[in-house]
């Protein structure tokens, strides 16, 4: 299903929604250029994200970005260790949901 071949595609979704293609475009700039969080850190923090949601092209994306932002192995491996543990922990929560009232 994954196929980095895929993402071609979204040359096809730019004509098929060009306003909405145009303003995401815009967005996903602005969301990772250098701010009050440098673009190191935002890369860091894409990466965390995309891997708990899972995206294998957001992870490919983001980590080349945040390699070329300056970001080593090990900030990459931590932020993988953030993400673990959030998606742990959000287990860990919800599961105090299936426990009885008592």
């Amino acid at each position: 299903m994954y196929k980095k071949e895929s993402l071609a595609k979204l040359k096809k979704m730019d004509s098929l929604a060009p306003q909405v293609m145009k303003a995401f475009w815009a967005f996903d700039r602005v969301a990772v250029a250098e701010g009050a969080i440098p673009v190191k850190y935002k890369e860091l923090i894409a990466v965390a994200v995309a891997l708990t949601t899972q995206c294998p092209y957001c992870i490919d994306i983001h980590s080349g970005n945040a390699r070329k932002a300056g970001a080593t192995e090990a900030e990459l491996a931590e932020a993988a260790m953030v993400a673990a543990a959030l998606r742990a922990g959000s287990a860990v929560t919800h599961a105090t949901h299936a426990l009885s009232h008592d």
